[in-house]
């Protein structure tokens, strides 16, 4: 696919989910499924054999799992309002997306070790959240086993199953997988897709909301510029320690805001999912900048 193609195909999908609303919207049962199909699609890069746990990655994983709790605890600590607190936390919480692999290869950075922290994170994110939401969230209220149980199933299917059906499918016809994995293009039109439904469902929560939130809604869409400048920032600052600064910034600050947003919504207080809403067109916004001055 051009690359100019790819690169005005997002905001074009995320203004298309916003403006017509109102009839995509109706969608949203779908994107589970989508974002599954994505996920093995991209899964087919990946052979089990091949990854490598790495020092770079150990950083990484903690900025993720240990910094999105922090941060939690500590907005809470201040008084941030427990809505603020949980969209700040799942914009890093939340795993690596795979795209990231993607624009990391184009900007130099060591694809193999980015494709092993992919799958490292989103497996990650699959245990942990169910323990996680489970004492913070809308579940919190249920016994423990049932809220992990709600949590985890969700999540068996959106990143588990994708990753164990693509091996699978390697094993018993190499063929096909050969053939789904030549075909990459195929996760990036699922992508798009999940993106201008998720886009759409979002715009019709936030709009069915009282005036009294838009404070509450600004300040996330600032803070997940904050935390997605941030994260950039910092990972690029431990993957130069690790002699790949590249893959260190992607890995940890482009993140899988769909599965985000789904998460939010199902899970923690529906509104939070403004938060990686927001931060969706703020990483969209510095990975265009990286990739024009990659250009020159």
């Amino acid at each position: 696919m051009n690359p100019k193609v790819r690169t005005y195909s997002m905001p074009v999908a995320m203004v298309v989910g916003v403006s017509l609303y109102k009839s995509i919207a109706p969608l949203d049962v779908l994107s589970p499924y989508l974002i599954a199909a994505m996920l093995f699609v991209t899964f087919t890069r990946v052979k089990a054999k091949e990854l490598r746990l790495q020092k770079i990655h150990i950083g990484q994983l903690a900025i993720q799992l240990v910094g999105g709790v922090l941060l939690y605890l500590g907005l809470r600590w201040c008084g941030v309002s427990e809505i603020v607190c949980q969209g700040a936390m799942i914009c890093v919480f939340i795993p690596t997306a795979m795209a990231s692999v993607v624009v990391g290869g184009m900007l130099g950075a060591n694809v193999t070790t980015m494709t092993t922290f992919t799958l490292l994170s989103n497996m990650s994110v699959a245990l942990v959240a169910p323990i996680l939401f489970s004492f913070v969230g809308t579940h919190t209220d249920l016994p423990f086993l049932t809220s992990f149980w709600l949590v985890f199933r969700r999540l068996l299917l959106l990143v588990v199953m994708p990753f164990v059906a693509a091996q699978l499918l390697d094993r018993v016809s190499p063929k096909a997988f050969e053939y789904v994995k030549n075909h990459q293009s195929w996760s990036f039109y699922l992508w798009l897709a999940s993106l201008t439904i998720l886009m759409s469902s979002t715009t019709r929560f936030i709009l069915a909301q009282p005036l009294e939130y838009v404070g509450l809604e600004i300040a996330m869409a600032v803070i997940a510029g904050v935390l997605c400048v941030g994260q950039f920032a910092l990972g690029r600052w431990w993957g130069k320690r690790c002699g790949d600064k590249v893959a260190g910034g992607q890995s940890v600050g482009q993140k899988n805001t769909l599965l985000a947003i789904l998460l939010a919504q199902s899970y923690l207080h529906p509104l939070s999912s403004v938060a990686p809403a927001a931060y969706i067109v703020w990483q969209n916004l510095i990975n265009s900048i990286q990739l024009s001055r990659k250009k020159e």
